[in-house]
């Protein structure tokens, strides 16, 4: 298959071209800001350097979250964008299915996916459970885990500060290869269907004042 794979959902957003499972060409960035301008561009970069038309695509690979508002918004409006235009399907997948691709073997322990949510805080990807924790009240799990994911060093340290059984893993971010992968096990029908739709583990952080007018409008932020 020949896959678009698009992330922005993490603080290094990548974008790359995977046929038959091997990346043929790829671009990251690491920033907090600005995913909606590199996103289009990087696309258009490596479908040129890959020497592929846009109607060569088999399908559009894009995770949904947990992550960066903004991040995953950009991506997945571009993948339905391109999606659309090309008639091509388009399958949304977590960041911790695109992690568990890169860990297959784990020795019986189970994997917790650790994301920086930039507020003192991480989301939480344990299997299809996955929640908003704060680092000094991290859930203890009553099984041998492996931690992967960007807040995974931290998340690990202070697992194993009390005395739970952990591995920290060397799977921090993602890679257009393992979201491609695991948008090819959902598209094969090995994982639950989800739809391409933003994940969101947190309400929005806005709420009306207690007369009922609308808020102020002020820029958004991560």
């Amino acid at each position: 298959m020949r896959i678009l794979a698009l992330d922005g959902a993490l603080r290094r957003a990548s974008v790359g071209v995977v046929v038959d499972h091997a990346v043929i060409a790829a671009r990251q960035r690491e920033g907090d800001r600005g995913q909606a301008g590199f996103l289009p561009a990087a696309a258009a970069s490596v479908l040129a350097e890959a020497q592929l038309a846009p109607m060569q695509l088999d399908l559009i690979a894009v995770t949904v979250g947990p992550g960066s508002f903004t991040g995953i918004r950009a991506a997945l409006s571009l993948a339905h964008g391109i999606g659309l235009g090309l008639d091509r399907p388009v399958v949304g997948v977590t960041v911790g299915e695109a992690m568990a691709e890169g860990l297959p073997y784990l020795g019986g322990r189970r994997l917790w996916v650790a994301t920086d949510s930039r507020r003192g805080r991480v989301f939480l990807e344990r299997g299809h459970e996955i929640e908003a924790a704060r680092l000094d009240a991290l859930p203890r799990p009553p099984y041998p885990v492996a931690v992967a994911g960007d807040a995974a060093i931290e998340v690990a340290a202070r697992l194993a500060a009390g005395d739970c059984d952990v591995v920290l893993t060397d799977v921090r971010a993602l890679c257009p290869r393992l979201v491609a992968l695991a948008a090819i096990a959902r598209w094969a029908g090995q994982r639950p269907p989800r739809p391409a739709q933003p994940l969101y583990v947190d309400p929005p952080a806005v709420s009306l004042p207690a007369d009922g007018a609308p808020p102020t409008p002020h820029p958004a932020h991560d």
